[in-house]
């Protein structure tokens, strides 16, 4: 992904309004998706930008009720015709048979539009308590391949009984996934500390993740400025505990990714913090690194702190990347009114507050609208 606006010749002024997917999902998305639509749109007007043009559209339990489906064909119809999307949350653990054994609404996404790169920050925020209180670390997670049974195979899963009593798994790696998702990761340290952690396991997983880093390491070649080292990842995940704050961008496959970048969401303060999106070279999806948390549904206690701060990230994308690029200022607004509003000690429980989702909602939306 480029960080280069391409917008030609059209001047700010001409520019078509952002037309947004809106994909609740289940759970608590049915509160943080509207709240962080709700934010965004404060922000469009903060800046004097028009509308956005908000495009809903059904998956997952909502679907299955509507269409006899968690993900609908109409909407992956829909998606392709949007600039970008915010995804809830969804419990796919929850769907009925046979739907439990498809994939699940986010992957077909992913899968759908090859969003290749999964983005995850973790940055401690000061008013927060943090295990690694001076973390500001971004994990670029390779989003296709790796041994994730439900995203290595063209048709069918990479997991496999050939006898009751034998499971096996299949791990993908290609020489062009891993060269597109090291200059993702080269490209984002550029702008950041100029320094990129490929992580691996190529002491045991030789040809697989020994391709990986390699392939990593002659992307770096053409990165001069951006210094590069590489890390085992149970090793890894313990430098991460002990001196998290070391480190800028970490590039990884598809599971370490996963893995690490919960384990930084942790130390930088809570997952209910951690932001992400998924994108390619033209699609980008806002998703909250969290899950669907049923347990406090409709209870009005969900944080949407992570959606919020990823339907920036989208914003931001968008304006590097051939969109508005007046969306960067919209990003800029939502964070910092996030930020101002958690020093302020308005948070939710998970963060130790008393803020219902709402009364956070209502109080970044105030400090959007103050410079």
């Amino acid at each position: 992904m480029s960080n280069d606006c391409r917008v030609g010749i059209a001047s700010a002024e001409e520019l078509p309004n952002p037309r947004l997917g809106l994909l609740q999902g289940d759970g608590i998305g049915r509160e943080i998706v509207p709240a962080t639509r709700d934010v965004v749109d404060a922000a469009m007007s903060a800046v004097g930008l028009p509308d956005v043009d908000w495009v809903p559209l059904p998956i997952g339990f909502d679907a299955i009720a509507s269409h006899g489906t968690p993900m609908p064909e109409s909407t992956l119809v829909a998606l392709a015709e949007l600039d970008a999307w915010i995804l809830g949350p969804h419990d796919s653990a929850s769907y009925p048979d046979p739907f439990q054994m498809q994939l699940t609404p986010g992957g077909a996404i992913r899968k759908r539009f090859d969003l290749y790169a999964n983005i995850r920050p973790a940055r401690a925020l000061p008013s927060v308590r943090a295990v690694s209180p001076h973390m500001d670390l971004v994990i670029v997670r390779e989003n296709t391949e790796g041994f994730y049974a439900d995203r290595n195979m063209f048709a069918g899963s990479g997991e496999f009984m050939p006898t009751p009593d034998v499971a096996m798994a299949v791990g993908v790696v290609t020489r062009q996934a891993c060269e597109r998702i090291a200059h993702t990761a080269f490209g984002l340290a550029r702008r950041r500390r100029k320094r990129v952690t490929v992580v691996h396991k190529a002491n045991v997983l030789s040809t697989t993740t020994g391709l990986f880093r390699d392939v990593c390491r002659e992307v770096g070649e053409h990165y001069p400025d951006v210094r590069l080292d590489d890390e085992h990842v149970d090793a890894m995940a313990a430098y991460l505990v002990r001196r998290g704050d070391d480190y800028d961008v970490i590039v990884t496959e598809n599971m370490f990714g996963d893995i690490l970048s919960d384990l930084a969401a942790e130390l930088a303060g809570s997952l209910g913090t951690a932001a992400s999106i998924n994108a390619s070279e033209s699609k980008v999806m806002a998703q909250a690194a969290h899950g669907a948390a049923p347990d406090i549904s409709g209870r009005n206690r969900a944080n949407p702190m992570a959606l919020m701060s990823s339907a920036a990230m989208l914003l931001d994308w968008l304006a590097s990347t051939g969109h508005d690029p007046r969306l960067a200022a919209v990003s800029a607004r939502i964070r910092s009114a996030i930020e101002r509003t958690v020093e302020a000690g308005v948070a939710t429980a998970d963060l130790g507050g008393l803020a219902s989702t709402s009364e956070f909602t209502e109080t970044v939306i105030a400090r959007v609208h103050r410079r």
